[in-house]
């Protein structure tokens, strides 16, 4: 894991093309502001988690229809 220190309106990218700023703190509250492309999804970590177990849930339900 790489851990960096940031200032409120500092940034960090993450490749070329999403940039991740700092907007506030507030106690040990961060914000964050994320700007990537649209083909890049962005959410926090307990819905992606959410997402994906619906995703494996559905594969579960369709038959595999190989051979």
């Amino acid at each position: 894991m790489l851990v960096l220190s940031r200032r409120k309106e500092e940034s960090i990218m993450v490749g070329h093309d999403v940039e991740i700023k700092i907007v506030s703190v507030r106690g040990n509250k961060v914000r964050l502001g994320i700007t990537a492309p649209k083909y890049v999804s962005v959410h926090r970590k307990e819905v992606y988690e959410n997402i994906h177990n619906q995703q494996e849930q559905q594969a579960e339900l369709i038959p595999n229809r190989k051979g």
